[in-house]
């Protein structure tokens, strides 16, 4: 048996345990469907979702891992069920503030708002 926020960590989906965990405790760690404390075990077989840098990693898991492992390793420790990530051409064509310009203006929100709604509806 090895805990989540271990697990996650030894497959490469956080950078640190530390972060593991806070993500485990905010709710972004969810094992079979269900959000999950960073002391939850995982076993073989089951399906690990991770919110992870504005992205969702879906994975399921295949070998049991208490130590962190070199990237190949990792990626034979699950299998990869994730979305492919958005093309550059949206990424880049998402509206950006320039740093320091402040809080974004009701009409910017708005903008954002109505963009982020049709990105999801896709």
């Amino acid at each position: 048996m090895v805990r989540v926020d271990a697990w996650v960590w030894a497959v490469r989906l956080t950078k640190t345990r530390a972060q593991a965990a806070a993500a485990c405790r905010a709710g972004h760690v969810k094992i079979n469907g269900e959000s999950v404390k960073p002391a939850q075990h995982v076993a073989v077989g089951d399906q690990v979702r991770v919110w992870v840098n504005h992205r969702e990693r879906i994975v399921e898991v295949t070998e049991l891992l208490h130590k962190r492992v070199g990237a190949p390793v990792a990626q034979k420790a699950y299998i990869d069920h994730s979305p492919p990530p958005p093309p550059k051409e949206i990424i880049a064509s998402m509206p950006r503030r320039d740093p320091g310009a402040g809080r974004p203006t009701k009409k910017e929100r708005r903008q954002l708002d109505k963009f982020m709604r049709n990105q999801r509806h896709r």
